[in-house]
């Protein structure tokens, strides 16, 4: 588990820039409990393209919540960082866990692993 820093540690004058958006982040944990599966991604990153084609060629749903671009929201992008500890996108979650990124995403397919995650994410007929 990664250390954070004690909230008392942390001058009550700058809480309201640590964390950016929770409404934000908020939207990402609701989503998170109504899909089975959900990608955090950003505008112009062809990572987050390439898990989108990949889930679309696995024929399976997602919900796709997208946070600005490589100039904008990064603040927003951020608080989900700081929550998931994970410091890329895409940011893929299946059944509530969070799997990791797009090569992450690849090699549970080439395994055969993400069909058998997927009796409650189901696949598109």
């Amino acid at each position: 588990m990664r250390p954070i820093l004690d909230q008392n540690l942390i001058h009550p004058a700058i809480h309201a820039q640590l964390g950016g958006d929770q409404s934000l982040l908020n939207n990402v944990k609701d989503a998170i409990g109504r899909h089975p599966v959900v990608v955090v991604g950003m505008k112009q990153n062809p990572v987050v393209k390439s898990t989108r084609k990949l889930l679309d060629e696995q024929q399976v749903d997602y919900c796709y919540l997208e946070y600005g671009g490589y100039l904008s929201k990064w603040r927003e992008r951020l608080a989900i960082k700081m929550w998931t500890g994970f410091v890329t996108f895409p940011q893929i979650f299946i059944n509530g866990v969070l799997m990791g990124g797009y090569t992450d995403l690849k090699a549970l397919v080439d395994a055969g692993e993400l069909k058998v995650l997927l009796p409650v994410a189901k696949a598109r007929v």
